[in-house]
């Protein structure tokens, strides 16, 4: 939801991912949850929408994560037994699509600077950096009809909201889970603690994703432990608060030998006991337990992040028709039913779980897609900013700062 990088190699066990759902088990929890609306402006007013949805312009260019745009004329391969659902967009709207897989959310905002691309799945963590460089494009949701459908949970959210201006439609979203051994911890675990301050338990067994944005999952955890630090937001953080998450970071980091950086990785490290406990994707423990590896994940008591990506259409669109009729087809039931449940998230409708659910009976139950109160729990990734996403001023750390910082915690 996401650093992709990690992601890459996620396709190939996909299948795995429908044939296990209904395993999958959970333990949801309660804790503060995600509040305030992004305040960040863009830096100029820009606008790729047109005035009505026409004739497709015939081609279409994206940026996206693997495993998000698959098949058709310019989309990643469909695998032995995987699904296709780029070919009946293209036959419906004559708009032939070309996908560029992005490495990093970095690496997706430089390309969607070029101009050269119609649209980009971006996470949270690059959409606020979209729509203050004027990047990204404002989107009339009248001209999405799909977008009625979507879950209320999903719309108006801070990382692609701005001054009530929606900047996109989600493609999918998960949370970012605690998962253990149970041969090693015990199965009533239920706290981040064994990963932080109980960490020296499982000392060199620990281990946690490979990206900067993983400082917000300590400031979660302070928020529920520390609340004397006043964090309401752990992406909004201050130079006190910030260097109480990098402090705890690197507490932690003397018990981790490995920083995940593909599911496989984890998958592999797990199954054989050099990991035993850290943060996961239901993706890689729906594996595990299907491989009958003993583990267990859990959205622990003090809540978590987690992903939403969203679809954005750049502000120079050479085809912004294409783009939106895009928009409205990722949201779709049969579309997004298949493009979640390949990749591994929860479908964004009511509709599409419906379709989900004869891919991979269970995937809505195992991916909590309907329940709201469970993604009340979960702090959707957002960029952090200068601008305090808490509206409290310019005293916050910024994504650069973050950056910066995760390279000392990691040596």
């Amino acid at each position: 939801m996401r650093h992709r990088r990690i992601a890459v190699g996620l396709v190939g066990l996909a299948l795995i991912t429908a044939a296990c759902s209904p395993g999958a088990t959970t333990a949801p929890a309660t804790a503060g949850a995600p509040s305030q609306a992004a305040s960040t402006a863009p830096s100029t007013e820009v606008s790729a929408s047109p005035a009505t949805v026409g004739e497709g312009e015939g081609q279409l260019n994206l940026i996206a994560w693997a495993a998000y745009v698959v098949g058709g004329t310019g989309g990643e391969p469909v695998s032995d037994g995987g699904y296709d659902w780029v070919t009946p967009f293209e036959t419906a709207t004559g708009c032939k699509v070309t996908v560029k897989v992005g490495g990093s959310s970095s690496e997706m905002v430089q390309l969607m600077k070029t101009g050269q691309y119609d649209g980009v799945s971006a996470s949270g963590d690059a959409t606020l950096r979209l729509i203050a460089g004027g990047d990204v494009a404002p989107v009339d949701l009248s001209l999405i009809p799909n977008y009625a459908d979507v879950f209320e949970g999903l719309k108006n959210q801070p990382h692609n909201t701005v001054d009530g201006k929606s900047y996109g439609v989600p493609h999918g979203r998960g949370a970012n889970l605690l998962m253990f051994r149970t041969d090693v911890l015990p199965e009533t675990t239920d706290s981040w603690s064994v990963v932080w301050d109980g960490g020296s338990a499982y000392k060199g067994k620990v281990t946690a994703y490979d990206y900067e944005i993983y400082i917000a999952d300590a400031a979660v955890y302070l928020m529920a432990t520390k609340p004397e630090l006043g964090i309401t937001n752990p992406y909004a953080l201050d130079e006190t608060q910030f260097k109480a998450a990098v402090d705890l970071l690197k507490a932690q980091r003397q018990n981790i030998t490995t920083y995940w950086g593909t599911a496989q990785q984890e998958i592999d490290s797990f199954t054989t006991g050099d990991m035993v406990v850290g943060t996961t994707w239901q993706y890689q423990a729906g594996v595990l337990e299907t491989a009958k590896v003993p583990v267990k994940a859990i959205l622990p008591k003090e809540g978590s992040t987690g992903w939403s990506d969203t679809w954005m259409i750049s502000s120079k669109a050479a085809h912004p028709n294409c783009m939106y009729k895009w928009m409205d087809y990722i949201i779709s039931p049969d579309a997004n039913a298949m493009a979640t449940v390949w990749f591994g998230e929860a479908p964004v409708t009511q509709a599409a779980c419906d379709a989900a659910e004869k891919l991979s009976p269970g995937h809505c139950d195992t991916f909590h897609a309907t329940d709201e109160a469970y993604f009340k729990n979960v702090w959707y990734w957002n960029t952090p900013t200068a601008e305090c996403l808490d509206g409290r001023g310019p005293i916050c750390k910024d994504f650069s700062e973050w950056t910066k910082a995760w390279t000392e915690i990691k040596g």
